[in-house]
């Protein structure tokens, strides 16, 4: 009963028998409607501001990117963990000094490293795919497992290194390269190059103990 004459007491057109009962359209906010909220407007000049300031990181981390490409490669391309801090790739790094450094698992596939040194170096599971290393000093380096694929290997230094396991696949070429003590045990070479290192074959590996010829198969 209640309920109904608050209902009555709030209809402007209906009168109540119980003033008690009676209520404004103040006290009821169900009746009311709701002013609509203006959208909250951002000023211009705020949006110009972020804008700016947008644009001006955006300049800041391209002329970053740009200054590490055209430094110096041997910066711009650091290897970093197992890899060595000065090692790249696809770099021009003629007759860098990588002689005795542990560069296991290192990536220079496509750089040019005619007349660099890597002598003793540790270079297990690198890869010289499609590399230039033209007159490259490499004896006495751990090269097991090293994929030499479709690399220029002539006129290197190969003496006492330990290939074994190395890739030499597609037009790899080891002509004129010295290869006294050199282990070429289960290489898969070319049956030419076979043929041409076999003329040049000699001496055993100080540290597999292997004769060059025999781990070349010669006849």
């Amino acid at each position: 009963m209640a309920l109904l004459n608050v209902s009555f007491a709030c209809s402007p057109r209906v009168s109540n028998p119980h003033p008690r009962y009676s209520c404004s359209l103040s006290l009821c906010p169900t009746l009311q409607k709701q002013a609509p909220k203006k959208p909250r407007t951002v000023p211009r000049n705020l949006i110009l501001l972020s804008l700016g300031e947008s644009a001006s990181k955006a300049g800041l981390l391209a002329l970053l990117s740009a200054s590490l490409f055209f430094a110096d490669p041997a910066l711009a391309f650091k290897g970093g963990g197992p890899y060595g801090q000065e090692v790249t790739r696809g770099q021009d790094l003629t007759g860098k000094d990588f002689s005795g450094k542990t560069l296991i698992s290192q990536d220079f596939k496509t750089s040019i490293l005619r007349q660099a040194n890597f002598r003793g170096s540790k270079l297990l599971g690198a890869s010289f795919f499609d590399a230039d290393l033209t007159g490259a000093d490499l004896s006495d380096a751990d090269l097991r497992g090293v994929d030499f694929s479709l690399a220029n290997v002539t006129k290197a230094n190969l003496s006492n290194a330990n290939l074994e396991g190395a890739l030499a696949t597609g037009n790899t070429s080891f002509k004129g390269s010295k290869i006294t003590g050199a282990d070429f045990t289960d290489v898969p070479l070319r049956e030419d190059q076979r043929e041409y290192l076999c003329k040049v074959a000699d001496g055993v590996n100080p540290t597999t103990g292997n004769a060059t010829r025999d781990t070349l198969l010669c006849n």
